[in-house]
């Protein structure tokens, strides 16, 4: 069933665990909507004027809040819960960062590092990384997800087989998504909005940005789901699939490492060929790098590719 009303989250309503012990902050019926007003991944520690230094100084038990939870009155356990995206706006500012200890190349990448995006056009803009090169917006949310049975609590950093900060950047309006009750009242929660994002955010960061979401919450009896599952609102990547991609592989017998290859190569080419930093170039590679597994069956390697769409650039 379908109503017209529609519960608002504030910013302020977030928690930092998954737990089922977590009073939810609304209840609803099954098909009615949800429109959340959240802050970013630092939970409101980053703002448009920070600097490096910001990033040195961040409270990591603050890192990849999520706000709810939302009751769904009905739903319980071996049921699934669909939520549509009928909705996601970003704010006008979002940040991109290495944090020191996170990334695919942590160990190659010690110091923190910092860029500010100003974010044009809203859901359908662009965000421009350096003169030349623009960032396409396709916003969705990092962390989707239910409370566990299991007791807590249980970290957002990763994710589960009731969701989590999946970081899947396919989320996008019009997707629907597919997660298995835990919990009676599933205990619905989001955050950790990103305006766009690489397959694979290999730095541990997209353009990071608060958000304004809205989804449909409609409980499903007669479907099971063991892990999270989606349907895409379209073919893929619709914004960058419209030029060439220029693609480094990596190849080694661990997948890990064949992934870790694959971006250091693209970040040498990054440099070499369009002059940028280091650091500018692993961050780029987050925000517009998708990964692909290109082979797994010719042991005793695998091939990993790294994709880098030329569309991004504007001259």
């Amino acid at each position: 069933m379908t109503t017209g009303r529609t519960i608002h989250v504030h910013r302020h309503q977030w928690h930092l665990v998954w737990d089922h012990s977590i009073s939810p902050i609304a209840r609803i019926q099954s098909g009615e909507t949800v429109s959340f007003d959240t802050l970013d991944a630092s939970c409101g520690q980053i703002g448009p004027e920070s600097t490096a230094e910001s990033i040195a100084a961040l409270d990591f038990t603050r890192l990849d809040q999520v706000s709810g939870p939302v009751y769904v009155e009905g739903a319980e356990p071996g049921d699934t819960l669909e939520v549509e995206f009928l909705d996601i706006q970003p704010a006008q500012w979002g940040w991109t960062a290495i944090i020191p200890g996170f990334g695919l190349l942590a160990d190659e990448f010690p110091d923190p590092a910092l860029k500010i995006w100003h974010l044009e056009g809203g859901a359908d803009g662009w965000a421009e990384f350096a003169p030349g090169i623009r960032i396409p917006l396709s916003p969705f949310c990092g962390e989707i997800g239910l409370a566990p049975a299991a007791v807590g609590p249980h970290s957002t950093i990763p994710p589960y087989r009731h969701g989590g900060n999946m970081d899947t950047k396919h989320l996008t309006k019009g997707a629907r998504l597919y997660l298995p009750v835990e919990v009676p009242g599933a205990l619905f929660s989001l955050g950790d909005g990103h305006a766009a994002q690489g397959d694979g955010e290999v730095c541990g960061t997209a353009i990071e940005t608060p958000m304004n979401v809205t989804v449909r919450l409609t409980t499903h009896k007669d479907m099971q789901v063991k892990e999270p599952q989606f349907i895409t609102s379209g073919p893929l990547t619709e914004r960058t699939n419209t030029a060439p991609y220029y693609v480094t592989d990596g190849i080694a017998p661990d997948l890990l490492e064949a992934t870790r290859k694959a971006i250091r190569h693209m970040v040498e080419h990054l440099q070499k060929t369009y002059g940028l930093s280091r650091s500018d170039a692993y961050m780029l590679c987050s925000v517009a790098v998708d990964l692909k597994i290109c082979e797994v069956v010719d042991m005793p390697n695998f091939l990993v590719g790294a994709f880098f769409p030329l569309s991004i650039f504007t001259a």
